[in-house]
């Protein structure tokens, strides 16, 4: 058997490399649904540039614009001002589960993403509100920007990749400027030495590397926030695009997805598990996970996995997803499984991902459908 090649970054010699350079990755489903904490060697990747090595005795940390006064932080300076504290939250990737959507019509251009562009990490920092209490927020500010210490080329000019939150939300308690990652220094390639943590929102929310911060009363003109991660409806193309009348991206919609059986598995008539995770954004938890075998004629209600953290009523369970289980009865033949989920405010998914299609593949979060053989 050929020896599994070692992968960039210490990722797990079966990561799901979707790029090189930027370097995308993701972990096989059946590794990622195995824990509710994920290993970090299995922690998706999302980068629009090179990584870069930023000293950490170097780094500074700036806080100004409509700030009272302009903030020049190190990382030392972080540790002994603000008081430490920890999340656990789900990050995701507003592409994961592109490849769906990819399969209704041809989105060029873009990371073509299983469902494996997220993952649930305890982070480790202070308040992003405890390091604006200290430099003051002037009248008529309502967004936070951030702008990270990667270089990004994009129309001929080079930047940071950033982006803002509104205010309301940066003032929350569990917003992070983190430098630690499952109880790790935070790893270069997962924004070291120090970057934002925005549970609940979008991944491209949590920018790594965070190097400025800049308190203001229009979200970031940032081409990142101001263009890229925009959506439209399923009748505008990147041809026809009006990108001023885009939706800027923010929190995530409830989503679930299949982690175990995989897509074409072969397997035997009988009892079958079937497993999976399942997320919600803006605050909301996970409350019920159905399952059908039969393409959605009938469901059945999973269980999910039995663990303090995996727990709705535990702190965290407004941020993190929750793993999910069911066993099933599977006859000779070939079966369409589904998954969906429900929130706490009882949002659920569409059944279609053609109803949902954008040119971008963004927010898929339609039924997630593995098709399997039963012999």
């Amino acid at each position: 058997m050929k020896k599994a090649e070692a992968q960039p970054f210490d990722k797990h010699a079966r990561t799901i490399v979707r790029e090189r350079e930027p370097f995308n990755s993701g972990a096989p489903l059946d590794l990622l649904g195995e824990r509710f904490i994920t290993p970090i060697e299995l922690f998706y990747v999302r980068n629009h540039a090179p990584v870069p090595r930023i000293d950490e005795q170097s780094f500074r940390l700036k806080i100004d614009g409509m700030a009272k006064r302009t903030l020049d932080l190190s990382l030392e300076d972080l540790r002994a001002k603000y008081t430490k504290h920890e999340v656990t939250a789900t990050l995701q990737c507003a592409g994961n589960r592109r490849d769906d959507l990819i399969s209704v019509r041809e989105i060029p251009g873009e990371v073509k993403w299983g469902a494996e562009a997220l993952g649930t990490a305890t982070w480790g920092g202070v308040r992003l509100r405890d390091a604006l209490e200290s430099a003051g927020v002037g009248e008529g500010a309502a967004h936070v920007e951030f702008i990270g210490g990667d270089e990004v080329e994009k129309q001929g000019k080079t930047f940071g990749f950033g982006g803002s939150i509104p205010l309301s939300k940066a003032l929350s308690e569990e917003v992070l400027l983190a430098f630690e990652m499952n109880g790790r220094a935070l790893p270069d390639v997962h924004g070291a030495p120090l970057r934002v943590v925005v549970p609940g929102y979008l991944g491209a929310r949590s920018v790594k590397w965070v190097r400025k911060i800049s308190v203001q009363r229009e979200a970031s003109t940032n081409y990142y926030q101001a263009h890229a991660y925009k959506i439209f409806p399923p009748h505008i193309t990147a041809e026809n695009a009006d990108w001023t009348t885009g939706l800027m991206l923010g929190e995530m919609s409830v989503n679930a997805a299949i982690c175990a059986p995989e897509a074409g598995a072969n397997m035997p008539e009988g009892k079958c598990a079937i497993s999976g995770y399942a997320t919600a954004g803006g605050g909301r938890s996970v409350e019920r996970v159905d399952v059908s075998i039969d393409g959605g004629a009938s469901w059945v209600e999973a269980e999910f996995v039995r663990s303090e953290e995996n727990d709705a009523s535990s702190n965290d369970a407004r941020w993190a997803w929750r793993l999910w289980t069911c066993e099933a009865e599977l006859s000779k033949g070939t079966h369409t499984v589904i998954a969906r989920a429900f929130d706490s405010a009882a949002n659920t998914q569409p059944e279609s991902a053609a109803s949902i299609w954008n040119f971008k593949g963004y927010m898929n979060n339609a039924w997630h459908r593995v098709e399997v053989d039963v012999n």
